[in-house]
């Protein structure tokens, strides 16, 4: 229909336009002015093979119509179009509001029996020890369901891949409900792929993690109501813990670390997070005056992985000994 284009001005789509139901493309917009320009009607003859797929979609709108009795397509009014599509979509909105409507109810014996689940916390003033990291991770789990406003979490140290896959499905998912979560993080999580992809994951889905180069104590809190917290070195032991006092003593506590945390482009961490990048950290940390046990604390690494670091420090630098290699890294020359 090269043809009938002739002369046809042209006009540019709104690209704010959602080109959904009723909103035709680019192409169908400027097949449609085309047909206006010719009067309003284009036989079926006229139709270039190339302009086809725009004419189905001007069909499906409803803004051409076939007619079969002179083998031609007629424009409609959009108007008319605009107040047919308007009232198909307001009526299955209406059907949509009350289906969520009707979705508790729907659902309420099975809310019922979920709430009638023990818990071995709920009333505030309490304080549970709970053993074991099988029934930690379900007492959490259950927490981060029960989610009504913010999760926090300080989380030091290493995090196992298999850990942080469980708890990205667990947060994407308290994310998508409309709550907030924040998490702090120690250096190590930048140099292990695993922890900068779930922190690059839940930032996406509007979750915030920064990092925080200071030794600070795992902590869970939920709705500033709940907190879970270790109550055994190895993390096998937490206490789940609902007393307001001690519980906004630990907001607090998250609050003033969080202040000081660095805000991390996650999106650009795997470039960052080399093993060069950690050993050098711990390089400064020994500059500094700090032990092989105190570096480690301070990173969130293993004793082992500092004590990996410290070798290659020493040969790079020629050192013998961590008071050498200390020296040296602050700008001493060798002897």
């Amino acid at each position: 229909m090269s043809e009938i284009r002739q002369g046809v001005f042209e006009v540019t789509a709104d690209p704010t336009a959602d080109p959904g139901a009723g909103v035709p493309d680019e192409a169908a917009r400027q097949l449609y002015l085309a047909i206006l320009a010719e009067g309003g009607r284009i036989p079926v003859a006229a139709v270039a093979e190339a302009d086809e797929p725009a004419l189905r979609r001007l069909v499906d709108i409803g803004l051409v119509m076939p007619n079969s009795l002179d083998a031609s397509y007629t424009a409609v009014s959009p108007r008319a179009v605009s107040d047919r599509l308007g009232a198909e979509l307001r009526s299955e909105a209406t059907r949509l509001l009350v289906r969520a409507e009707g979705l508790p109810g729907a659902l309420d014996s099975l809310t019922r029996a979920y709430d009638a689940l023990p818990r071995r916390s709920d009333r505030p003033g309490e304080a549970t020890v709970i053993e074991g990291h099988l029934h930690i991770r379900h007492r959490i789990a259950q927490l981060v369901s029960d989610c009504q406003e913010e999760m926090l979490t300080a989380q030091p140290g290493h995090r196992p891949a298999d850990g942080l896959a469980m708890a990205l499905r667990q947060d994407q998912q308290l994310l998508e409900r409309g709550r907030a979560m924040r998490t702090i993080y120690q250096p190590v999580a930048r140099a292990g792929s695993a922890a900068a992809g779930y922190a690059a994951a839940v930032t996406r889905h509007g979750g915030q993690v920064r990092v925080l180069d200071e030794p600070f104590q795992r902590m869970l809190v939920f709705d500033r109501a709940v907190a879970v917290v270790p109550a055994s070195g190895d993390g096998g032991v937490a206490a789940v813990i609902s007393e307001p006092a001690t519980v906004a003593f630990l907001v607090a506590v998250f609050e003033r670390d969080w202040a000081r945390a660095e805000v991390v482009d996650w999106g650009a961490e795997p470039q960052a997070g080399t093993a060069g990048h950690a050993a050098e950290r711990v390089g400064r940390l020994l500059a500094n005056g700090l032990t092989q046990r105190a570096v480690a604390t301070r990173l969130g690494l293993s004793e082992r992985t500092v004590a990996a670091h410290i070798s290659r420090l020493r040969e790079r630098y020629g050192a013998q000994t961590l008071f050498q290699l200390g020296w040296l890294m602050r700008g001493g020359h060798g002897g």
